[in-house]
């Protein structure tokens, strides 16, 4: 068993200030993907400024943020959210859906494509490669908080976490999505957009992959206490999100190879 690093979850106090590691996590992860995205700007589009392209970073942040915080909500604790609405607000205690933050990655897309000359999926293949940077560093920032641990195991690299109140050896599993969605899907997606690809291609690979790690994980991830296992003592709603976008991203390659030939545009 691996002792877990005590790390406290504020990094900077200044008196009443607090700024929480998670909420660094967000930016490092916001940053990371507006310096990816100024190195591929010109393949993309020479004509975009890196004003345009920071406004493009802005929105779709905003959709992160927003979407991923209205997608906790509405997906996973609805009820204790309408009995104290305030609670919304309290983000530095955790509680971010990536599945809602990607319907606002979408939503962000859409307006910004269309203000832009855009298509939808030129966009957001343009976006996907970077998406992963964020994704590794948000569980980084759930590792630190010491929340959405998993199940209780005997593998020699099993951790007790201080959040636990039964206090047993668990898998680490946010550092497992860390390995997967940040470290794997990074480079999945960094190789595949290095050669010309068709339109939505990109797109694809991403849901697919993340759609595939998130469903692995969760199998070794303790559920949201208020929701428990949906089916078979083993469905998660982690899992079940996930199906739409599997699904989603093989039809999206299959889409792609069928309709256009590659184009330049989307190359890294």
């Amino acid at each position: 068993m691996l002792p877990y690093p005590q790390i406290d979850p504020v990094a900077l106090a200044i008196g009443p200030l607090k700024i929480h590691w998670y909420g660094l996590m967000y930016l490092i992860g916001i940053g990371g993907a507006w310096l990816l995205a100024s190195r591929r700007l010109n393949r993309f589009d020479p004509t975009w400024t890196k004003e345009k392209l920071s406004d493009m970073v802005f929105w779709m942040s905003m959709g992160v943020i927003v979407g991923g915080r209205l997608g906790y909500v509405l997906f996973y604790d609805l009820s204790a959210y309408l009995a104290n609405p305030m609670l919304i607000f309290e983000v530095w205690k955790g509680g971010m859906s990536f599945h809602g933050g990607f319907i606002g990655v979408m939503l962000a897309a859409l307006w910004f494509g269309k203000k832009n000359n855009k298509s939808f999926f030129q966009l957001m293949d343009f976006v996907a490669p970077m998406v992963p940077i964020g994704l590794g560093a948000g569980r980084i920032g759930n590792f630190i908080n010491a929340e959405l641990w998993g199940k209780a195991t005997d593998v020699p690299w099993a951790m007790v976490f201080p959040t636990d109140p039964a206090q047993l050896a668990r898998h680490p599993s946010q550092l497992y999505q860390f390995a997967l969605e940040g470290v794997a899907l990074f480079l999945i997606l960094w190789l595949f957009s290095r050669k010309p690809r068709p339109t939505m291609a990109v797109s694809g690979m991403f849901a697919l992959f993340y759609g595939i790690f998130r469903f692995i994980v969760e199998f070794v991830r303790v559920p949201d206490a208020q929701l428990g296992y949906l089916a078979w003592n083993w469905l998660t709603m982690g899992q079940v999100l996930c199906v739409p976008m599997i699904v989603g991203g093989l039809f999206l390659i299959w889409l792609a190879y069928h309709r256009a030939p590659a184009t330049p545009a989307a190359a890294v």
